[in-house]
């Protein structure tokens, strides 16, 4: 027998398999009990699922046409190392130690795929980290690195992480960040989220737009 009709041969074996295992389920009640158990068990899963993006989503913020996320002021401490007071839009301060001569600010951006969108949900924001710079390549690569997370701890599933990684059918995930703007003693700047989704960061006092002006 030659080698090449083995394969039909298999295929044939396997055809009439189907069709007695099909003939053998379809006779049996037990079959539709259990897709319909199947079917059930999907159906509170998918409410668990939606339970848990609904809390994580519960710590994002409304992001409207050009809204203030933080406000970043800054107090020298030493040569190109600076604390760092972010105070957020609900009022809460944090205080970090930042080395360098620049800071950034980074935020998690959510915006509902379609069909969602369609109803009118705004995108959300949630601030993600903070780090400094230094200005000289050669402090940059020998000096010491400062970053720091903003996020917190998320309450159920982290619908960005998921989204980022192409897992979400709710929402498309993105980074906005600020451009890196100088630190210097008593400077304070504000930050605000655009509707394109990167942060723009702005001298709020006469400290932060000398600095700002002697970058430029």
């Amino acid at each position: 027998m030659s080698f090449s009709v083995a394969p039909f041969l298999i295929m044939a074996v396997s055809l009439v398999l189907i069709l007695v295992g099909a003939w053998i389920l379809l006779r049996q009640k037990w079959l539709w009990q259990w897709i319909k158990g199947s079917l059930g068990l999907a159906v509170v899963g998918l409410a668990v699922y939606l339970v848990l993006v609904a809390l994580n989503l519960y710590s994002f913020h409304e992001l409207t046409e050009e809204t203030p996320v933080a406000t970043v002021s800054f107090r020298a401490i030493g040569e190109q190392s600076y604390i760092a007071t972010v105070t957020r839009n609900d009022g809460s301060t944090e205080d970090f130690r930042l080395n360098g001569d620049q800071w950034q600010l980074d935020a998690r951006i959510v915006k509902w795929k379609t069909p969602f969108s369609l109803l009118g949900l705004k995108p959300g924001y949630q601030l993600d980290r903070i780090q400094g710079r230094y200005f000289a390549l050669e402090d940059e690569r020998s000096k010491e690195r400062t970053l720091y997370s903003l996020s917190r701890d998320p309450l159920g599933m982290d619908i960005w992480r998921q989204a980022r990684e192409g897992w979400s059918f709710l929402v498309d995930a993105r980074y906005g960040s600020a451009a890196y703007l100088p630190m210097a003693d008593g400077a304070i700047f504000e930050v605000t989220v655009p509707p394109s989704g990167g942060l723009i960061g702005r001298p709020l006092n006469g400290s932060a737009q000398q600095a700002v002006a002697g970058w430029q």
